[in-house]
């Protein structure tokens, strides 16, 4: 998977969570399958065109409810319909960036609605041979982007 796919969507994130959540991003030190213990909400986000494949958004229930209290202003205590349809806004927003910065790249793409589940204590495997982690930190928890892209040639 070439790094110019990948970079898009964690400038994207870096900069979407500075500007709504005023929250830092870092690459954490913490092996991918060591961030998440608890529920965890991922958001699937399907790329057409010159690129093609899935990015997914996994975020523990933890952080998830922290996401949307800081947009919202308001506690949260499930993950409720609200609270997932404010993370896939948030998602979709970061995926909308990044495939600006891959169109100024001369890639050509286009993103899916977000597709959102909720997993109980499991990871966010994509299925395919191909899939990159990257485990990230933040002040309020821990986030994983799971790649699955491919050229179309």
């Amino acid at each position: 998977m070439k790094a110019e796919f990948v970079n898009p969507f964690f400038q994207a994130l870096k900069e979407v969570f500075k500007l709504m959540l005023d929250l830092e991003i870092t690459k954490s030190t913490l092996a991918a399958k060591d961030l998440v213990s608890e529920n965890e909400v991922t958001v699937a986000i399907k790329l057409t065109g010159d690129i093609s494949g899935s990015v997914l958004f996994s975020f523990p229930e933890s952080t998830t409810l922290e996401i949307v209290k800081i947009m919202s202003g308001m506690e949260m205590h499930k993950l409720d319909s609200f609270v997932t349809s404010a993370l896939g806004e948030v998602s979709n927003i970061i995926s909308g960036n990044a495939v600006t910065y891959l169109s100024q790249a001369n890639y050509h793409c286009d993103i899916l609605p977000p597709q959102i589940a909720i997993r109980e204590n499991s990871s966010s495997a994509l299925g395919t041979e191909q899939t990159l982690t990257i485990p990230l930190h933040t002040s309020i928890g821990g986030i994983k982007l799971n790649f699955s892209i491919d050229e179309n040639k």
